[in-house]
């Protein structure tokens, strides 16, 4: 089992790295108690366009992955260090603490836990 954590120690991520044909990182199917996880990108590094191809990535408007996370603040100001262009977590009405940011293959993704 791996642990992946932040210099400040705030977001940890547990995972099983089960297989990936690349060690550049362009896939990686990750395991954690019974769940299996595979990602992807869209290109193969050798194959990737300058700029993304905008009828290959028309349909992913409609797709965000939501991944639970207990320190939204921390995860934000880690992925901003980084460079990362995250929105600024905001609550929801529905009351869930959530940050917005969009990955190289344009999917959105939302790092997420219940405001307190």
């Amino acid at each position: 089992m791996k642990k992946a954590e932040t210099r400040n120690k705030k977001i940890e991520i547990r995972y099983r790295k089960i297989h990936s044909d690349n060690p550049r990182g362009d896939w990686v199917l990750l395991r954690l108690e019974g769940v299996e996880l595979m990602l992807n990108t869209a290109y193969e590094r050798a194959n990737r366009p300058a700029k993304p191809d905008l009828e290959r990535t028309r349909g992913h408007r409609d797709v965000t992955l939501y991944f639970g996370c207990p320190d939204v603040d921390g995860a934000y100001a880690y992925l901003r260090s980084m460079k990362v262009d995250a929105k600024e977590p905001k609550v929801a009405w529905y009351g869930m603490k959530q940050m917005y940011l969009k990955d190289p293959d344009d999917y959105e993704l939302c790092f997420q836990w219940r405001a307190s």
